[in-house]
């Protein structure tokens, strides 16, 4: 005899919609973390001092470790609302979806990708996004770099 148990339905119904508000109130925050630390690259004087420096060199890292982590986690809650974007090529493995979330993230960001983890379905889309940051990071940071350096022997002439 099957026994109808509404606390455990009402339970499964919250936390399906605690998953989906936090989905929706953290994919926001993210995509405006990755922007507004993207956007420190076009205020003038963000680069100071020589080219080749420390203070570069961390401000760079920064910048790339910011990205990584919040693509890794607009993959994750993706994932954790239950739309699959990543998909493993080696089926055998354990699927861990917050390692294989980062490390796509990276992967996508810094080359063309291994091909262990395909992206599918939105994922092609945000990987696109992720890897056009990826290209043109260096490029706009070498920009600024070159723009700051050049204002300096203007103002100081």
């Amino acid at each position: 005899m099957i026994f109808y148990r509404p606390s455990l339905h009402m339970n499964r119904l919250t936390e399906f919609i605690e998953v989906v508000s936090l989905f929706y109130f953290l994919l926001p925050v993210v995509i405006f973390t990755i922007f507004m630390s993207l956007r420190t690259l076009f205020i003038p004087n963000t680069i100071k001092g020589k080219f080749v420096s420390i203070e570069n060199a961390l401000y760079l890292g920064s910048m790339y470790l910011t990205v990584i982590i919040g693509f890794g986690l607009i993959y994750l809650l993706f994932e954790l609302r239950g739309v699959s974007i990543l998909v493993e090529a080696n089926k055998d493995n354990v699927y861990n979806i917050f390692e294989t979330s980062f490390y796509f993230s990276a992967m996508t960001l810094f080359s063309v990708g291994n091909g262990d983890v395909v992206p599918h379905g939105l994922g092609r889309m945000v990987a696109v996004i992720e890897a056009l940051i990826g290209y043109t990071l260096p490029a706009a940071f070498v920009a600024r770099a070159l723009l700051d350096g050049r204002n300096e022997e203007i103002s100081t002439k």
